[in-house]
């Protein structure tokens, strides 16, 4: 189970990060936010980097990124070194992407699921842990993948 994470919206995703923040702190889930703060526009690559960056340092466990789509800032967050994020709006992914991708960033769409589904989406990625094992030597396999390429 991962106890921290931090957040980080563009503008078509901020009415959905503040509504899995309130979800998560209400189930004592450690909480940075990176913004952003408002519906003022702003750039999903820009807003995608400093929680992935707080993913990498160790301060937090893992990062949930939105966007409109979830799958702008998914790309950005890709594109880290380190980051293994997945986008998206199906409980059987949430889980799965941690269970055997050991994801460690889940993207969501504000103009695609709604506060419910997203808080259930949140869970299932939070509450699941890493089953190694035959996964692991997959998740090398990707890690090769980004130091060669």
């Amino acid at each position: 189970m991962i106890h921290s994470v931090a957040l980080g919206a563009d503008h078509g995703g901020y009415a959905l990060k503040e509504a899995v923040k309130e979800h998560l702190l209400a189930r004592g889930i450690e909480v940075t936010d990176f913004g952003t703060h408002s519906e003022e526009s702003v750039d999903y690559p820009d807003m995608a980097v400093p929680p992935c960056e707080a993913v990498l340092r160790g301060e937090v466990e893992a990062a949930l990124l939105f966007c409109g789509t979830g799958v702008g800032i998914s790309m950005a967050a890709n594109k880290i070194h380190g980051i293994r994020a997945c986008c998206c709006s199906d409980i059987f992914s949430a889980r799965y992407t941690r269970a055997h991708n050991n994801a460690n960033a889940l993207c969501m769409g504000g103009r695609v699921v709604g506060a419910g589904l997203a808080c259930e989406l949140a869970d299932a990625f939070l509450d699941t842990d890493f089953e190694g094992g035959r996964h692991a030597a997959r998740v090398a396999k990707l890690a090769a993948i980004e130091e060669n390429h």
